[in-house]
């Protein structure tokens, strides 16, 4: 399992396919865990299935500012230079501080946080759309990040998006056939299938992607708000399908904002706020912190939300990623 640094085990088509499995799960089981995946408590076990490693990526993006608090930052040099030049001054927006989290295969991981919590930005990292600032990810194969992991055609009809896609990640065309009439049914496109991809609505065109997306039983799927765009028979259809990932030994990150979506398909919870970890565990009690303190927020009690997050973040016992090897 490559650190985002070193791809080649991905794509070096000259490394034997059997040797780079058995050398990232060699390395998978170099790596035992304090893990606090309760709201108290701690132990150190042996990490025997793992497939995903978070191991303290922080992220930190460079952002233009036309604040004036910002400007006072710089020397006196740089404020007349940069205002010679027409540039505003750029600061440090921290994305994502320190996040360690293990996700063992079979696991179904639902990620809820406030917008700009720096939930998509940890997806993104971990999908390997970006490199973190610091820090490491590890998985026991390519993610699957839904409308990302194949690119589709907006010229080309849902049913050869379908194939070439399916093709793309690696399946024979008879592979294709023999479960284009199930993701076809997950799609639920009806005449749609037979049209363009451009002419889709949003909510057509997402679920199209997500049939191809889970079309190969990964690993590791990513989804990002990805049920909410469909109706109830699809979310089912949805469901069903992640359900069969996850006991294919498959693991499921989720992103929502849907509680009831949370509840019923999620087997652990990570809460994100302002980049940090606040609380990693069962579903229903972080489900009840996090809507306490959203709850908070909507009352306009600002202070005792914050409060509440610091108590919350204070009490969580940190993963602590060791290397054995």
């Amino acid at each position: 399992m490559p650190t985002r640094s070193d791809d080649s085990l991905f794509e070096d088509p000259s490394i034997d396919p059997q040797w780079r499995e058995a050398r990232r799960r060699q390395i998978a089981q170099e790596w035992v865990a304090q893990d606090g995946s309760g709201l108290t408590g701690t132990s150190l076990k042996p990490v025997r299935d793992p497939a995903v490693v978070i191991d303290d990526v922080t992220m930190v993006y460079r952002v233009t500012s036309t604040g004036g608090a910002d400007e006072q930052k710089l020397s006196p040099v740089s404020r007349a230079l940069r205002r010679a030049l027409g540039r505003p001054p750029q600061v440090d927006n921290q994305a994502l501080t320190r996040v360690n989290l293990l996700i063992e295969q079979g696991e179904f991981v639902g990620f809820v946080g406030r917008n700009g919590s720096g939930k998509s930005t940890l997806m993104n990292i971990v999908a390997g759309q970006m490199n973190p600032t610091s820090g490491r990810v590890w998985a026991i194969d390519r993610p699957s990040k839904l409308g990302v992991s194949v690119s589709l055609v907006p010229a080309l009809s849902g049913e050869r998006n379908i194939r070439l896609g399916c093709l793309a990640q690696g399946m024979t065309p008879q592979q294709v056939d023999e479960v284009m009439d199930e993701l076809v049914d997950i799609a639920a496109l009806g005449k749609a299938l037979h049209w363009p991809m451009k002419a889709y609505s949003s909510g057509m065109a997402a679920r199209l992607r997500f049939a191809v997306a889970t079309a190969t039983n990964p690993e590791v799927l990513i989804l990002d708000e990805a049920l909410g765009t469909g109706d109830a028979q699809f979310q089912a259809r949805g469901k069903a399908r992640m359900d069969e990932i996850r006991d294919n030994a498959g693991c499921v990150l989720f992103v929502s904002h849907s509680m009831a979506e949370i509840r019923s398909m999620c087997t652990r919870l990570v809460w994100i706020d302002a980049g940090e970890v606040v609380a990693d565990g069962p579903v229903e009690p972080v489900v009840e912190r996090y809507e306490h303190y959203m709850q908070l927020l909507a009352d306009g009690n600002l202070l005792s939300a914050q409060d509440y997050r610091d108590q919350a973040l204070a009490e969580r016992v940190p993963l602590e990623l060791v290397n054995t090897a």
